[in-house]
């Protein structure tokens, strides 16, 4: 099996180390960033686990098998766009960004109509620490065939429909509540700081629901808005463009993307 990966960020990475670990032949990569001084250290680090550092997304996708797009949300529309200049019939071009169903949609559109094989990718959960095990809703005609290709080497694929957009609008509703949630956090918890209020305000909290740890949860969504505000805030959007096309507000989307993406880097 040949994988080709577009968007060789933090998941990029995570995902290619892990298929050559489970039994790709070869792995070739290539990221908008490559050629700058801010790629240095992961070129340098492709080229120790024995990922091919590739000059083109159409490089990466030339000998593969399946090409796995994994860029942020907000490019996975123009991504698409552009693959569709160089994929080959047949090929499957498996899109695991957190983008809305309509994003995906559209996606699927312009890939299938070269003779290629769109598949959505949702992904259920951080990557970091389950890796390439991370739960991954599968949909369009070739999720299932993606899911016996990709599994044996470590993927964890659940096709769930072969009509492209539900697994997407399954991860961007679930989002609303789990990424929202992080937003009311840190604002809760930064104005008990200021107040010097955060005791009684916990103490409630867990007066009202016993069954959470808030104070715990405070700490744990801070450190993962700090670290993923960026990826989440991209992700926010695309929720809100999805409600939005249904003709409902979206101002509560956009604001959950605007803290995630404030508290983003922050000590």
């Amino acid at each position: 099996m040949r994988i080709g990966i577009i968007g060789y960020g933090e998941v990029g990475q995570i995902f290619a180390a892990g298929l050559l670990a489970g039994g790709a032949s070869h792995v070739a990569a290539w990221d908008i960033l490559f050629g700058t001084p801010a790629a240095e250290a992961r070129i340098a680090r492709a080229g120790e686990l024995g990922v091919r550092t590739a000059t083109s997304g159409a490089d990466a996708a030339a000998a593969a098998d399946i090409v796995i797009s994994a860029v942020t949300a907000d490019q996975a529309r123009v991504v698409a766009s552009g693959a569709a200049a160089f994929l080959r019939p047949g090929q499957i071009y498996l899109d695991i960004n957190s983008a809305s169903p309509n994003t995906k949609i559209d996606s699927a559109r312009v890939i299938d109509a070269i003779g290629a094989h769109f598949v959505e990718g949702a992904v259920m959960a951080t990557v970091p620490g389950p890796g390439l095990r991370v739960p991954i809703l599968g949909g369009g005609r070739m999720a299932v065939r993606a899911a016996e290709l990709l599994n044996p080497l470590g993927m964890n694929i659940t096709p769930v429909s072969e009509e492209t957009g539900r697994a997407s609008a399954m991860k961007l509703c679930r989002s609303i509540v789990i990424k929202g949630m992080e937003a009311l956090m840190i604002q809760c918890k930064e104005a008990s700081v200021r107040w010097g209020v955060e005791e009684e305000v916990f103490a409630s909290l867990a007066a009202s629901y016993p069954g959470m740890n808030w104070r715990d949860l405070a700490v744990k969504m801070r450190g993962r808005v700090r670290q993923h505000g960026v990826r989440r805030s991209a992700e926010m959007r695309e929720a809100a463009e999805m409600v939005a096309a249904m003709g409902l507000d979206d101002s509560l989307c956009n604001g959950i993307a605007d803290v995630q993406a404030a508290f983003a880097g922050r000590k």
